[in-house]
């Protein structure tokens, strides 16, 4: 048995000299300055592999977006290199249509789930594209970025929110998207019925009046299926004056992610919910 185990001992002193890998300890560093969310955001599979990326040199301390300026200049300083420039993006709704603009047309008693709501007869509402506010977003959010407001529409905190997609992926209408901040002109709505037949679903739809199309430069904008698309490759061109004659508002101009609606738009100051029809 002696034997056996100088045997077995000797094996396993061979096997870390031969099996043994080199670790650098600026690793362990690094990721004490990363966020410890691991939501993805970077590209990678979480922050210890967005570490090992920074000391290999394959990514920029810039690219994990949840990471405070600070926390991205010190890294960048431990590592002797530069932060790098990455634009900041956060999820974003295609759907201003709370329960006091958009109107339902059936009740649901189902399970609280819209992605249940939504086998039924594609949900209750009228707009048949619209967010169906029952709170699978904000459900799948580990960081808390998404509260209902009390239209039942989910809002998002930027700054809390870590573009991890879950939101995108979980949303059964695909309202939901990860836009860079900078995209400051956003269309509100994905509801692809033109005119009165959309403002009759949702009073603050797409009606596809073309104002929006016609006030932008030629091609930052256009009417496709019946609802404005804006062509983000041409968003050094974009300004709120493509807002300002749409008569629903649902083309808006961001600050700080908060909406602004133009001059022309209706002013909504209902607070209760629409009846069912």
């Amino acid at each position: 048995m002696s034997g056996l185990g100088l045997l077995l001992s000797a094996i396993l002193v061979l096997a870390n000299r031969k099996l043994w890998t080199y670790e650098d300890p600026r690793i362990d560093e690094v990721e004490e300055l990363l966020p410890h969310t691991n939501c993805g955001a970077c590209g990678t599979a979480g922050c210890r592999p967005f570490a090992e990326a920074l000391i290999s040199g394959d990514i920029t301390p810039a690219q994990c977006t949840v990471n405070s300026k600070d926390a991205i200049d010190e890294i960048a300083d431990y590592l002797g290199v530069d932060a790098g420039d990455v634009i900041k993006r956060v999820a974003r709704l295609a759907c201003a249509g709370g329960s006091h603009v958009a109107r339902n047309k059936a009740h649901y008693g189902g399970l609280e789930s819209c992605r249940a709501a939504a086998v039924v007869a594609g949900g209750p509402k009228g707009c048949s594209w619209g967010c169906l506010g029952l709170a699978d977003c904000a459900d799948v959010c580990d960081q808390d970025a998404i509260a209902m407001n009390r239209f039942g529409l989910p809002v998002v905190d930027p700054e809390k929110c870590t573009t991890c997609n879950d939101c995108v992926e979980i949303c059964p209408k695909g309202l939901f998207s990860l836009q860079p901040v900078d995209h400051r002109l956003w269309v509100a709505c994905k509801n692809l019925l033109h005119g009165d037949d959309a403002e009759n679903d949702c009073e603050v739809a797409c009606n596809a009046c073309e104002r929006c199309a016609k006030d932008s430069p030629d091609g930052l904008i256009e009417i496709r299926d019946n609802l404005a698309v804006i062509d983000y490759h041409k968003n050094h061109l974009a300004s709120p004056v493509a807002t300002e004659r749409c008569p629903t508002g649902a083309i808006v101009w961001l600050d700080n992610e908060i909406p602004v609606k133009g001059k022309k738009a209706k002013r909504i100051i209902r607070k209760e919910a629409l009846p069912t029809h």
